[in-house]
């Protein structure tokens, strides 16, 4: 059983670069700082608590389990830890699309937030820690809803404070969230409480809230199949530390794309946060660069707006955080590099060196 936790009308939550670049063939072992955060089991309210049940079904729902390291601080590099990585191989996951979904309202009135609601819906049978990274990476953008007890447009209205619903066992709390309308609607119909409201708010506010207060991590449609997933606050803290305040890059890619997107992304990046992936070939060769290569054999850098996008892959790459003029560097030696790929985990977007002439000309 859940429980419903108050918040203020005003607690609304608003979502000189290094000289040299960090070199990816030789990167400084000390950079891999690891640390376990393991994600308990689905939480329940207390017997004691007094107040009406929300979300009965987190309780008894399967959860999905993550280990990770810690991702941090310019040119920190992050491993994913898998215990089962050597019993099984890699999942295997169809083409990612280069454009998002188009939008939609299960619900008359809730966007949905496709790409989240679609990474939860997709999840394996026995989901493994790189398949919540994919689901954590989705969260990144968009809106998600809040379950609200009461009118939320009402009491908003009225300055009184927002019972929002959350999910805990004694002192430990966790937040819920709704990547949609659908399955908000599921949560009601496995509790029966119809006395509730939705109140939408951007991703990244949400996770800022989790982290303003008292909670241990973020509950993903707690009535899904088949787990809920449970987003830890150590995950969501690192999230939050080495990503972009607006996700500008993040919300290009999955926004309708235009005649202007390549640009938009272009400018985008001049001031945002930017990653590539480095990994070896083999144990005794020298790290190096992932790039994507076309069937016509055109060469495109794969950059990334997160160090999640790269975990997600599940490659075994290490992000390495690089800025724009060390990318306008690598394009100005090799004319043989055609462009940049962002985000190959999908929504993707090739820009070719001609529209990267403003990165170009940041090279020294």
């Amino acid at each position: 059983m859940a429980m419903f936790s108050r918040r203020k009308k005003n607690d609304v939550v608003r979502s000189d670069a290094a000289a040299s670049a960090p070199d990816p063939s030789a990167p400084d072992p000390s950079a891999f700082d690891r640390a376990a955060a393991s994600v308990p089991s689905a939480p329940a309210e207390a017997e004691s608590t007094p107040t009406p049940p929300a979300e009965q079904e987190a309780r008894a729902a399967p959860t999905v389990g993550i280990s990770v390291g810690t991702f941090q601080g310019i040119g920190a590099a992050t491993i994913l830890r898998d215990d089962h990585a050597d019993a099984a191989p890699p999942p295997v996951r169809p083409p990612a699309p280069a454009e998002a979904p188009a939008a939609t309202e299960t619900v008359p009135g809730l966007r949905d937030n496709v790409l989240l609601r679609e990474s939860v819906a997709t999840l394996p049978e026995n989901p493994r820690p790189v398949d919540l990274l994919n689901v954590a990476r989705q969260v990144l953008q968009g809106n998600v809803f809040l379950r609200v007890k009461g009118d939320a447009r009402s009491l908003l209205s009225a300055g009184r404070e927002l019972p929002f619903a959350v999910a805990g066992q004694g002192d430990t709390q966790f937040v819920l969230a709704y990547s949609s309308g659908a399955a908000m609607q599921d949560s009601l119909r496995a509790d029966g409480d119809t006395g509730t409201s939705a109140m939408g708010q951007s991703s990244l506010s949400v996770i800022k809230l989790v982290l303003g207060g008292p909670y241990a991590g973020l509950i993903i449609d707690p009535s899904s199949t088949p787990a809920p997933v449970i987003l830890p606050r150590e995950l969501l803290q690192h999230a939050v530390d080495d990503g972009d305040e607006n996700a500008a890059i993040k919300t290009l890619l999955a926004g309708r794309r235009t005649d202007a997107t390549a640009h938009e992304v272009v400018n985008a990046m001049m001031g945002a946060p930017l990653w590539i992936a480095a990994n070896r070939a083999a144990v005794d060769q020298p790290m190096g660069i992932a790039e994507s290569r076309t069937p016509d054999g055109d060469r495109f850098l794969e950059v990334f707006s997160h160090p999640l996008e790269v975990l997600a892959l599940g490659r075994g790459d290490t992000p390495v955080a690089v800025r724009a003029a060390q990318l306008g560097a690598a394009l100005a030696a090799d004319e043989g590099i055609t462009g940049l790929l962002f985000n190959p985990g999908g929504p993707w977007l090739r820009v070719v060196r001609s529209d990267l002439m403003p990165v170009i000309a940041l090279a020294p």
